[in-house]
Order: structure tokens, then C-alpha cells, then sequence
């Protein structure tokens, strides 16, 4: 028995030998065999992907007076945001006229191709995570993540929606309550039904389409920068398509444009929160609403958030962003414990199966045959929205997720804060509605006459309403914050060539520079200028992602091709080690038998 077992063992070792050496010889020679690929090492390294010398992320960079800045990059997008500040500052009563012709210029003509394309990113994203390519692991097989699943979330969710999760939570499912979107024709105003209908449309606002946009551009730059050692910049997505032209014009070119989306993107995102902000301090303090407040406002958070710059992503971002989810959880618990419970948890229930009910129409709905321009304001600006924001979201996801595989990548940056956003919009969107129905708080004439009041007067008809609204406060500041500081890092990424490090001065150049944006369009017209902003920057930034997807899948399928030809090569090892035991085996027993 024990020498069966010894053979055994002996058997086993020699096979793992042989599949070791095996899947190293295989794994160079698909290496080899597969498309050259040029790829400026990054840390950490992926030597084995290097086909010719090395070089590294910033070497052609502008080096004096303490910065470390792609020029071409950097100055073409400095001077274009200068002009628009300057320009939006010297006319703003006529910045405010052109920014709304211009909105409606752009959905008129191309509200379309936002609700198409959309979908397209859905149906992308699902077929990398569920198709041939969900196993291969960001980073190579062996990567490990580099942050635990929980703060992991945390972080994606903070700097996902963190702001548009507290200024709409209340103030959507509102509107929507009082102003039933046309696709619902047969629904009335202020009716069961129009609650309904309610959260079912700020669930397809908040839900898989947002978080497909950013899983697509995350995965792009994680994939490229990690697994094929490029920088961690968006031209780096395009080496399948533009090859070594993505250093040159085009690759300048995309990475400006990343800089311009971001940057309003942002911007956007913190002119609501300030918003907001002042209304709580409102509330509370009986701060004046104006626009001069909330530009002190703009200056003091964004000081703040100076601050965190310098204590870094590992420490500031993620230590901010998990306490903000603690803190989140705590003021949502309290919602559903002190609220209408039964009602609260009925109505997600509900909405998340009509959501999926109605999801298909909703999708591909463009209120063509009804004439209105409902989506506007709503859809179509969601979704701008979104994608202004995915550079920046889908480079600090791409910057936290090493070590994941494609699967668990899409799952976790679509499912689950998908799921999340909608127990957040139910808590809150239901308990308002059950409020204002049930319990006489006049909540839609205060949000039809300032959204961002919304939360606060939601939250009076509740006890404690002074500690709750200060909560609220808190939460939309340090998502401020989270916010400001992870777009700061992210920009500085992408005008320095890539670089994971590099001076602090320069993010809190474009920190500070994030804060006057967000005034400038405040002043320059308030809600309607900034989603005006939004919209324009996005639409050439939807047709990037398009390529995006395409150099996702040209980039997997080399991958791919190398993994495979490795399984290949492993079962034909396996094989030939049985066939050859079983030979040795047959001739030990002849042997035996000639002997006897």
C-alpha cells in the first residue's frame, strides 16, 4: 500500500513538473507567435508582454519649476478651459441663451444616438463578462487584488454617484410623481400609479446603463495599462486601432478630450452638490440660497479637498470614501427604520420587478411618435452625464481593481452598486412619496420650486430633522470631496503622461481648477448650464467609447489566444504523461508475468 502510494506521488510530482515546464514554454512561444506590441512598462512590471526596449510613462514630459506635464496635453487643455471660463464670465447672460439653444440643438439632433448607444455599452459589457473572455485577470493570472472587496465597493461607489445620489434621491421620484414621463401615457399625475411609475424611471436612470459606461472604460484601461504595460492614460486604449500613432497627434488628441469631459463632468457634479449644500445650510442655519454662497461654498470644500490631495489615494480617497459609506448606511438605515418600513421595502420589491418589466422599452424609447421633449432634460442628460463622467470614473476604477478577473470586474462595477443605487433611490424616493401622499408634506411644489431643497423639507417631517439634514450636509461635503480629489488625481494621470506619480502640486492645480469650473457654470446660468455642459462634452466622448469596445475585444482576443494555446498545450501534457504511465505499467506487468 505504501509503495502504491509512493508511486503515486511520484506519478503526480512528475506531471506537475512536466505541465510547469510545459506551460512556460507554451505561454513564450504564443508570446511570440501573437501580433508585436510595443508597451512602455508601468509599475507593476509585465515584463513578458515587452517586445522592445523599455521605456517608461512621462519620459518626453515637460520637466521645470517643479512640474512633470505632458505639454501637449496639458497647455491645449489648460487654454481651452481658460477661454471658456473667461469667455463664460465676460457673457453671462449670453453664455446662459447659447448654452440652452445648444442643448437643444444636441438632443433634437443626437438624443438618439445617446439612447442607442447606451444600450450598446449594456450588451458590451455583458458579453466581456459572460462570454470566452470573463476569465482573463486584469494584471495577469497571478495578480492579486490590491484592496479588499468592501472598501473596493466603497470607492466606487463614492466616487461613482455619490453626489447625484443625494441631490436627486428625493427630488427625482418627485418629479416624476408630478410630471409622469410620456412613455407612461396612460398614467395621471399624483396617482398610485404615477409612484409607481416614479421610481421605475429613476431606477433606469441610476441602474445598468451608468455603470456599463463606466465598467467599459475602466476595463479598457485596466486591461491595457495592467496586463499590456501601457500607460494609464485613455490613448492607451487604442494601440489595437491607431498602434504606435496613440503617442503622436491622435493619442494627444483623445487624452485632451478625456481632460474636457472630465473636467466638466466633474464640475457639474459639484455644482449640484454645493446646491445642495446651501439649501441644507438653509435649512438649518437659514443661510441665504444664492449663487454667491454657493461659490464661497465651491472655495471652501474645494480648500478641503486640497488637503486630502496630499495624503494620497491609498490613505485620503479610500479612508473618506469607506467612512462615507458607513456614514450613508447609518443615515439610510434610519430612514427605513424610523420610516414607513413595510412601505419602503414593498415598494423596492415592486420597482425592481417592474424595472426589469419595462427595462427593454425604457431602454429604446425616444419619444419620437409623441412629440415631446421630456427626454431632454432627463434621459438624455443621464446619460451625458454618465459618460462625461467615465474617464474619470473608469480610470480610478481602473486604478483600484488590479487583481480582478473580467467577470468579477463587470460584475462588481455593474450589479452591485446598481443594486445598492436602487435600495438608496427606494429608501428615499418611497419614503417622500408616502410623505407627501400620505402625510400631507408638501414635497413637490418644494422641489418644483428648488430641487436641491428636496432632502431637507423630506427630512423635517422626520424627528431629529437637525441632526439628520446635518448628516446630509456632511455626506454630500466629503462625497464633494471624494469626488474632487479622485478627478484631480485622474486628470493629473492623464496630462502627465500616464504617470502614477508624480508632483502634488499639479493635482492641486487642477483640484483648484475644478472648483472654478463649477462656479463659472453656476454663475454662468446654474442647473440648465451645467447639464447644457454635460451634454456637449459627452457626445464626442460616446463615439470614443464606441472604439473603446473594439479595442476591448481585439486586445482580449490576443489574450486570449495565448491562454488558450496554454489549456492546449497543458491537457496534451496530461495526456501524454497517462498514455506513458500506462505503457510503463503494461511493460512492469509483462515483465512480472514472464518472470512467473
Amino acid at each position: 500500500m505504501d509503495e502504491l502510494n509512493e508511486e503515486e506521488m511520484v506519478s503526480k510530482r512528475s506531471l506537475v513538473e512536466k505541465i510547469k515546464k510545459a506551460e512556460e514554454e507554451t505561454r513564450n512561444k504564443a508570446i511570440k507567435n501573437r501580433d508585436r506590441f510595443f508597451g512602455l512598462q508601468i509599475l507593476p512590471t509585465v515584463s513578458i508582454y515587452d517586445d522592445h526596449d523599455k521605456h517608461v510613462p512621462g519620459e518626453n514630459n515637460w520637466k521645470k519649476y517643479g512640474l512633470d506635464i505632458h505639454p501637449q496635453v496639458t497647455f491645449f487643455s489648460v487654454a481651452i478651459l481658460m477661454t471658456f471660463i473667461v469667455l463664460t464670465m465676460m457673457y453671462q447672460t449670453e453664455s446662459k441663451e447659447f448654452f440652452s439653444s445648444f442643448l437643444s440643438a444636441i438632443t433634437s439632433g443626437a438624443g438618439w444616438f445617446f439612447i442607442l448607444v447606451a444600450n450598446l455599452y449594456v450588451i458590451a459589457a455583458l458579453y466581456f463578462a459572460f462570454g470566452r473572455f470573463g476569465n482573463i485577470r486584469i494584471g495577469g493570472k497571478n495578480a492579486m487584488p490590491e484592496f479588499s472587496t468592501p472598501a473596493w465597493f466603497a470607492m466606487l461607489l463614492s466616487a461613482g454617484m455619490g453626489i447625484g445620489l443625494m441631490f436627486w434621491s428625493v427630488g427625482e421620484p418627485m418629479f416624476h410623481y408630478a410630471s409622469p414621463s410620456p412613455m407612461f401615457s396612460s398614467v395621471l399625475a399624483q396617482t398610485p400609479e404615477s409612484a409607481q411609475a416614479a421610481l421605475t424611471v429613476t431606477f433606469f436612470h441610476w441602474g445598468l446603463h451608468p455603470w456599463a459606461i463606466y465598467a467599459l472604460v475602466g476595463l479598457g484601461l485596466a486591461f491595457f495599462a495592467y496586463n499590456r504595460g501601457l500607460p494609464l492614460t485613455i490613448r492607451s486604449i487604442f494601440y489595437p486601432i491607431l498602434g504606435n500613432k496613440i503617442y503622436g497627434f491622435w493619442g494627444n488628441l483623445i487624452d485632451t478630450l478625456s481632460v474636457l469631459a472630465t473636467m466638466i463632468g466633474i464640475a457639474t457634479s459639484l455644482g449640484l452638490g454645493v446646491q445642495q449644500i446651501n439649501a441644507g445650510l438653509h435649512f438649518l442655519f437659514d443661510v441665504t440660497i444664492s449663487t454667491e454662497i454657493q461659490v464661497i461654498l465651491i472655495a471652501i470644500i474645494t480648500a478641503i479637498a486640497t488637503m486630502s490631495v496630499f495624503t494620497g489615494l491609498d490613505r485620503g480617497v479610500k479612508y473618506l470614501s469607506t467612512a462615507n459609506m458607513y456614514l450613508a448606511a447609518i443615515f439610510m438605515a434610519f430612514i427605513i427604520v424610523i420610516g414607513p418600513t413595510s412601505y419602503i421595502l414593498g415598494a423596492f420589491t415592486q420597482s425592481l420587478g417592474f424595472y426589469i418589466t419595462e427595462l427593454p422599452e425604457m431602454s429604446f424609447w425616444t419619444e419620437t411618435f409623441k412629440g415631446t421633449d421630456w427626454q431632454q432634460s432627463w434621459t438624455i442628460f443621464y446619460w451625458a452625464w454618465w459618460i462625461s463622467w467615465s474617464p474619470f470614473v473608469g480610470m480610478f476604477i481602473a486604478r483600484i481593481s488590479k487583481g480582478r478577473t473580467v467577470k468579477e470586474f463587470i460584475f462588481g462595477v455593474i450589479l452591485i452598486p446598481t443594486l445598492l443605487s436602487f435600495l438608496w433611490m427606494s429608501v428615499f424616493g418611497s419614503a417622500a412619496l408616502y410623505a407627501e401622499m400620505h402625510d400631507g408634506v408638501k414635497l413637490v411644489a418644494a422641489v418644483k420650486e428648488d430641487v436641491s431643497t428636496g432632502m431637507f423639507v423630506f427630512l423635517k417631517s422626520y424627528p431629529f430633522a437637525e441632526v439628520s439634514s446635518f448628516i446630509a450636509i456632511i455626506l454630500v461635503a466629503v462625497f464633494f470631496v471624494t469626488s474632487s480629489d479622485s478627478g484631480s488625481l485622474v486628470i493629473d494621470h492623464l496630462t502627465s503622461g500616464g504617470k502614477l506619480t508624480s508632483p502634488t502640486a499639479q493635482r492641486i492645480f487642477w483640484a483648484i481648477l475644478e472648483g472654478i469650473i463649477a462656479a463659472v457654470l453656476l454663475l454662468g446660468g446654474g442647473l440648465s448650464t451645467l447639464q447644457s455642459v454635460a451634454i456637449s462634452t459627452a457626445l464626442p466622448f460616446a463615439i470614443v467609447i464606441l472604439f473603446i469596445i473594439y479595442a476591448l475585444y481585439v486586445g482580449f482576443s490576443e489574450e486570449q489566444f495565448i491562454e488558450d494555446a496554454v489549456s492546449d498545450r497543458i491537457e496534451e501534457v496530461e495526456q501524454e504523461h497517462f498514455i506513458e504511465e500506462i505503457i510503463e505499467n503494461t511493460v512492469i506487468d509483462e515483465s512480472l508475468e514472464a518472470n512467473t
